[in-house]
């Protein structure tokens, strides 16, 4: 079952806030989280500012106690109020108690009402352990509390920590890679797939497969002949009468996993409604190619904390007198967390390629001939035979999301930000998240605030 609640991290936030709370001294300490949320009916909670509080501040600190400051609870009303955003309070458990404690019960029942005194119906607390994991809990103006069904970090690694009730795969266990644990944890999870087409069909079909729990699929394009080489499960009677690709992939889908697994969305990446379908899932992968759904995926991923996974295949070409020879055969799969570089960092797009783009998008027939030649750079071909070379990038993109979610390297994920192939050259490349240079993201953590993602195409339409 798909958590109801959730609370997320950046793997920046989440790194800021364990290093506060464990220092060498071995006591209590405290921060404060001010978390905006998703918009739609899963409640997503995004930690968007972090305040540390001073150590000296807290009257009392000990092994397993900590007084709360109200000069600093005071700021965080300040910062969380004009927005409306959610409180939450965190504390370390040096001991390694990873449940909330008597003392913790008491001191929410004395500080939280001060938080609704002050304004909102939404604030709560939470608990980290030194190896990192947090668990938390909601509190209404009653001061009735509820358990927060899971705690994401999107990170180098992905992380996830579950309520005692919620838990796939029992309490304080973690799955191990490619086990029975991993697919019952994973069908607690929503993945986001823009485009199933030649690659996304690919990476679609493996995490339906592998068991996620439901997996949306954007797609405005509709299935024809020329595709019936390159996408799985598509027939010919699909492509006949021009159906919705994101039709036909749900319905085989369900062949295999049942009803409501599977969730089309026939839009546009860069509409409202497929961005409000981004916002429900707790990973995306983009197999797309064109670069503004690249730029949508950037900002969906920043926006709503959520860890993003980009596929591309190109195949170029040179001539050689009258003919054509393979110069490359070419793969690239991007690892984003939020608070990262991001694809635009990376030079996957640039504002200048994002402008020439639309600008062949306004000229029809030049963009068509593109289009065309959107595998071989050089030979229009309407359908070219890549399956092959899609599948293996599918493949490495969906093992890249295993790897963070349930390490088995033998190195460190960071390593790995990005993995380029060549078979022509029978070469592997990888680059680390160090490579890139990051820069600052105003959008992190931004939520449910209107306009979604800060673009005014994405307004709520006018009644």
């Amino acid at each position: 079952m798909i958590p109801e609640t959730t609370l997320a991290f950046s793997g920046v936030a989440h790194g800021q806030v364990r290093r506060h709370l464990f220092p060498s001294d071995g006591l209590e300490a405290a921060a404060i989280l001010v978390c905006t949320r998703t918009p739609g009916p899963r409640l997503r909670l995004l930690v968007r500012n972090v305040i540390l509080v001073p150590y000296s501040a807290c009257k009392r600190r000990e092994r397993d106690a900590i007084t709360w400051p109200g000069e600093y609870l005071e700021q965080a009303i300040d910062l969380a109020e004009p927005s409306g955003a959610t409180i939450v309070l965190i504390h370390s458990h040096p001991g390694g108690l990873f449940a909330f404690s008597q003392a913790d019960d008491e001191s929410d029942c004395a500080v939280i009402p001060s938080l609704f005194q002050a304004f909102g119906a939404l604030h709560g607390s939470a608990i980290m352990t030194i190896d990192g994991a947090v668990r938390a809990r909601l509190y209404d103006p009653s001061i009735r509390d509820r358990p927060v069904n899971l705690v994401t970090v999107a990170g180098d690694d992905l992380s996830y920590w579950w309520d005692d009730k919620a838990t796939p795969a029992g309490p304080g266990n973690r799955p191990v890679a490619f086990t029975d644990s991993m697919t019952a944890e994973l069908g607690c999870l929503s993945a986001l797939v823009i485009g199933v087409s030649g690659t996304g069909s690919i990476v679609g079909e493996q995490l339906v497969r592998l068991g996620f729990g439901r997996v949306s699929v954007v797609d405005f394009d509709r299935l024809e002949l020329k595709n019936l080489n390159r996408i799985l499960n598509s027939k010919r009677a699909d492509a006949e009468v021009n159906r919705l690709k994101v039709d036909a992939f749900a319905e085989a889908a369900t062949s295999f996993r049942g009803e409501g697994v599977v969730i089309p969305v026939p839009a546009s990446i860069a509409t409202r409604d497929a961005v409000l379908a981004a916002a429900q899932c707790d990973v995306i992968f983009c197999c797309v190619d064109t670069l503004e759904a690249r730029h949508i995926a950037d900002l969906i991923a920043a926006a709503f904390l959520l860890p993003l996974f980009d596929v591309g295949v190109v195949i170029p070409v040179r001539k050689e007198g009258d003919t054509f020879a393979i110069a490359d055969v070419c793969g690239r799969i991007d690892y984003v967390h939020p608070g990262g570089s991001t694809l635009q960092d990376r030079g996957v797009y640039t504002p200048e390629s994002l402008r020439g783009e639309y600008l062949r998008q306004v000229a029809p027939e030049a963009h068509q001939e593109e289009l065309k030649a959107g595998y071989l750079k050089g030979i229009v071909e309407e359908a070219p035979a890549v399956i092959s070379l899609n599948m293996r990038a599918a493949a490495a993109c969906v093992n890249e999301f295993v790897a963070r979610a349930y390490p088995f390297r033998l190195d460190s994920n960071r390593l790995y930000a990005r993995t380029q192939f060549s078979l022509a050259a029978c070469e592997e490349e990888y680059f680390p998240e160090d490579a890139f240079a990051c820069t600052s993201n105003l959008l992190l953590a931004r939520g449910d605030s209107e306009p979604l993602l800060g673009l005014p195409s994405l307004k709520v339409p006018a009644r």
